[in-house]
């Protein structure tokens, strides 16, 4: 069965025919997407609590739902590094085509690794290379209900990343005054302009075999239902 234009290719087996009009499509719009998104940064006001929280020239595993990709990406705009604090990111993003204006974003905010790969795109592949990476140092940022859902469902991968590398876990919740909700599987939010971003950045969670199913209930209610 011939796949759909969607699923036929990812950003690293384009034809070579094609690439011309894939490179002005994924630069184009992954620029214009980061002028957008600072632009309206800019009429926003983001409150951010808990960064004192984040240990000095550590690397951490930060998670937050899905639906609040928009909303993470408006605070953190337009350099991760202000939020997060300074270092060296990886992170895991799906490989299809149409995602490259993502990708291309995403290195323009300071993130060094796109690593591709998600459930049923190699993800195994993709989470292991993630692993050697926070080992390494960096620090990667998971959405731990992606990336088709079920929505607000933990899923148990961002615990064992933690388990296999001693790296802890910090939840961040992110909470809009004003926002526009997508009819997607996640409910996107997007903030309206002159609305306020309230970001709570909690405290290191050290993930172990003995607090295992502890932790995930503790990160579960952390992140909440929004």
């Amino acid at each position: 069965m011939n796949k759909s234009i969607l699923s036929r290719y990812r950003v690293d087996n384009i034809p070579h025919v094609l690439k011309p009009i894939f490179y002005l499509f994924g630069y184009g719009m992954g620029t214009i997407l980061f002028f957008f998104t600072l632009i309206l940064r800019i009429t926003i006001k983001v409150e951010i609590t808990g960064q004192k929280n984040l240990k000095e020239h550590s690397n951490h595993i930060f998670c937050h739902w899905h639906s609040s990709v928009p909303l993470a990406t408006l605070c953190a705009v337009p350099s991760i590094f202000s939020v997060l604090g300074r270092g060296h990111y990886a992170f895991m993003q799906h490989p299809s085509w149409y995602m490259k204006p993502c990708h291309v974003l995403l290195r323009l905010m300071g993130i060094e690794k796109i690593i591709l790969g998600s459930t049923g795109h190699s993800g195994r592949k993709a989470a292991d290379q993630v692993v050697e990476y926070l080992k390494r140092g960096y620090s990667t940022v998971v959405m731990p209900d992606g990336p088709n859902g079920p929505p607000f469902i933990l899923k148990k991968g961002i615990l064992h990343m933690s388990l296999q590398t001693g790296v802890p876990i910090v939840v961040m919740q992110f909470i809009s005054s004003g926002y526009f909700e997508f009819n997607t599987w996640d409910r996107k939010k997007l903030s309206y302009p002159l609305s306020m971003i309230k970001l709570k950045i909690g405290n290191p969670i050290q993930v172990t075999n003995d607090n295992f199913s502890e932790v995930q209930n503790k990160i579960t209610e952390a992140l909440g239902k929004r």
